[in-house]
């Protein structure tokens, strides 16, 4: 099974050589390729996606990410990379899991449609335009993940949307109901994304499985960082037809990149993610996560968590080291 890591910016090479460190902990025979994206593509004289990293993550297995972007190039120029090569692996579905003592909520972001995607797409001096399209087809495919993912929790799928002023929530709406149909042993219920936003920090615990569109999901999962205690602990799966794409939920902190500091519990979490959904080896993933957790509970804690502070590459050996534990191997953890 061959995993295509593409470090990216800014700390990204930093979380995924840990998150690497995790996968190998697992002794699984992985086979590892690495390629340039975003901002690193580009400072190599090549596209922000260059064409050999984009057949070469179509014929892997997974696809696992770090970070792209940052000031030093020109804005929206590296991220378009990355939605370059979600629109080449189809990955429609983005799932996004915040789990803590009294919370346990997955959020699952349509990815390939809505403003990040419409057109016509331009700008003037002084004029701009961005523009919200779906079609049913997008919206349904959506949903039925939300709703199979809701069949093995606690049966709550919340469709969120701005029905009372767009047009494509109103279509997001009806298809929901539509889909919602076909699961009668789940509960639908509808939110408005204003609203919804200052539920979820109030009233965390009630909600269990979240269905929305792209920029919506985009900021709302961001938003649920603070019920984690911080979005470097937050990991995604981007799931379609084809190989998934796994990456920590945080951006490429560009003011902490080099220094050791970053939290690659997200970069490992999302490592976890990949085994389930991508390579389908649940009880790795789960001696992953599980692994995450005995670490933090014993305070193996970075920057962004409180101190004293770990590093970057100790948290990572940490969990490496207690992963191998659980699979009561002899190996040695790498430095």
């Amino acid at each position: 099974m061959t995993v295509v890591l593409l470090p990216g910016d800014g700390v990204g090479p930093e979380v995924v050589a840990e998150a690497r460190r995790c996968l190998e902990a697992t002794g699984l025979g992985l086979t590892f390729a690495t390629a340039p994206i975003g901002g690193a593509a580009l400072d190599a004289g090549l596209p922000a996606l260059p064409p050999a990293t984009r057949e070469l993550c179509l014929q892997g297995d997974a696809v696992l990410l770090g970070a792209v972007g940052g000031p030093r190039w020109t804005p929206g120029v590296p991220e378009a990379g990355l939605l370059e090569l979600r629109q080449a692996l189809g990955v429609y579905a983005n799932l996004r899991p915040i789990t803590t003592d009294t919370v346990d909520l997955l959020i699952v972001r349509e990815l390939t449609g809505g403003l990040y995607f419409g057109q016509p797409r331009w700008r003037t001096a002084d004029e701009a335009v961005d523009t919200l399209r779906y079609s049913r087809r997008e919206i349904e495919r959506l949903v039925h993940v939300g709703f199979a993912a809701a069949r093995g929790r606690r049966r709550l799928v919340t469709s969120v949307d701005k029905a009372n002023v767009l047009e494509t929530s109103r279509l997001w709406r009806a298809t929901a109901n539509a889909v919602a149909e076909q699961y009668p042993d789940v509960r639908c219920e509808h939110a408005l994304v204003d609203s919804f936003a200052m539920a979820l920090m109030q009233r965390p615990e009630r909600y269990d499985v979240v269905v929305t569109e792209n920029m919506f999901g985009d900021i709302l999962s961001d938003e649920a960082a603070v019920l984690a205690g911080s979005i470097g602990l937050l990991p995604s799966a981007s799931l379609g037809a084809g190989p998934g794409l796994f990456e920590p939920v945080h951006g490429s902190a560009p003011d902490i990149a080099g220094q050791g500091v970053a939290n690659p519990y997200g970069a490992i979490l999302s490592a976890a993610m990949l085994l389930r959904h991508g390579l389908h080896e649940e009880r790795a993933a789960a001696a992953v996560e599980s692994a995450v957790a005995e670490a933090l509970a014993a305070g193996v804690h970075t920057r962004d968590l409180g101190t004293p502070a770990a590093s970057t590459q100790e948290a990572g050996q940490e969990v490496a080291r207690r992963i191998m534990d659980r699979a009561g191997s002899s190996r040695t953890v790498t430095s």
